[in-house]
């Protein structure tokens, strides 16, 4: 169980992890660009549009401290799972079956707590499926095969963006019926992968049982010891967090920097630039890291795109830059989540507690995501505009760059 997978997954194994992975991705992000906002900023009625953002960021960031716990517990738990549907399997259908439920209730909601409890619900359950989507991976894809797989990752991600935000925008749907959409999209799209792909059962005895002393211990993988899994998770927080200080405030950018008259419609036209490149350089470079056993470069590289296209942002304030910066950003995160999501696999301390290290390193990738929006807002207020903000998005992703070219073990 916990040696490495050697044998090349299929063409359908691919087609139904991506599947997969365009559910979750159109489930959360369209709520996060477009539902969301717009749901809190209907019950503010804020007359200073600074307090709207606050607002979307004090409650992505709560639901950001719980997928601190969320992902390395799942993770810790799903290493041990000795179900007879294997040990990843009953966490993905746990998780899509949460995740799906929270946002229904969520649409439905009527005061702000309310809002808040169910983002912070359907953030656990997302936690839990794509901790256990995630393992999957390092458990059968073989590492000279991981960079494309991990393209399916992102290229999905740039896909869903887009669709939800079509899907609601064109179909006028109400907030109920835009969160509705999306839960049962997560479910039909997610379900082909969790009940054709077979998950290999663990058996009992293998794995010690967790405790609170093991959890928190296993939570603290020392750099000293594993210093290539400290850097690679250090530049992953860092990449991640400069890029959601580049695009979670984007429609706020749009309507309020920018006063655009559309601003929903010109969100469309950036996150459909910013789809294009993403697509193209998840799975081109992607593949093309694993043919030349290079990981470190790719990572490199794809941080430096990203802190330029934020510069952009920063220093020419225009719609026309800001879809030039669409596309750089686009090209970068692309190459960053595809050959990133390799090299985490590849720099794991321990092959029997993968999801559990996996989950520490997703950590990376979805925090930032939630605190970014509160950070941001807070910066904003403070600054009285967004200059400082892509600036902040800038200097965090040139740092990601300068980190992950300190990993030694991997090329």
């Amino acid at each position: 169980m916990s040696a490495v997978p050697t044998r090349r997954v299929s063409g359908r194994w691919i087609t139904l992890f991506a599947l997969s992975w365009f559910g979750v991705w159109i489930a959360q992000l369209t709520p996060v660009q477009l539902l969301l906002p717009l749901q809190i900023e209907s019950f503010l009625h804020a007359t200073d549009w600074v307090q709207n953002v606050l607002g979307f960021g004090y409650i992505s960031g709560i639901a950001g401290v719980f997928a601190l716990i969320t992902y390395p517990l799942t993770g810790a738990l799903s290493d041990r799972t000795t179900s007879r549907f294997g040990r990843r399997r009953p966490w993905i259908a746990l998780g899509t079956a949460g995740f799906a439920a929270s946002l229904v209730v969520l649409g439905l909601q009527t005061s702000l707590l309310g809002i808040g409890i169910c983002w912070v619900c359907s953030s656990i359950f997302f936690c839990v499926l794509t901790a256990a989507l995630t393992a999957a991976i390092s458990d059968q894809v073989p590492v000279n095969q991981r960079g494309y797989v991990s393209g399916w990752i992102s290229a999905p991600q740039a896909i869903g963006i887009i669709a939800g935000l079509v899907l609601v925008t064109a179909l006028a749907l109400s907030t109920f019926g835009g969160y509705a959409l999306m839960a049962a999209l997560v479910v039909l799209l997610g379900l082909p992968f969790l009940m054709l792909i077979p998950d290999a059962v663990l058996p009992r005895g293998i794995m010690p049982a967790l405790t609170l002393r093991s959890l928190i211990d296993g939570l603290w993988i020392s750099p000293r010891r594993y210093p290539d899994f400290g850097w690679t998770l250090l530049s992953r927080i860092l990449v991640n967090l400069g890029n959601a200080f580049g695009t979670s405030l984007l429609l706020y950018f749009l309507m309020y920097g920018l006063r655009m008259d559309d601003a929903e419609g010109s969100l469309i036209i950036l996150t459909l630039v910013y789809m294009v490149f993403v697509i193209v350089a998840s799975l081109w470079l992607g593949r093309l890291s694993d043919r030349l056993g290079r990981r470190r470069s790719f990572v490199f590289i794809a941080s430096v795109l990203q802190a330029v296209a934020a510069l952009i942002l920063a220093f020419v304030p225009s719609f026309e830059a800001a879809t030039v910066a669409a596309g750089l950003l686009g090209l970068g995160y692309g190459c960053f989540l595809s050959v990133d999501q390799a090299l985490a696999t590849e720099v794991l301390p321990d092959q029997l507690s993968r999801g559990k290290d996996l989950g520490i390193m997703n950590i990376a990738l979805t925090v930032p995501q939630a605190f970014a929006p509160m950070l941001g807002a807070l910066l904003v207020s403070a600054t009285g505009g967004f200059t400082w903000l892509f600036l902040l998005s800038g200097i965090t992703a040139l740092a990601g760059a300068i980190a992950v070219a300190q990993v030694r073990g991997v090329k």
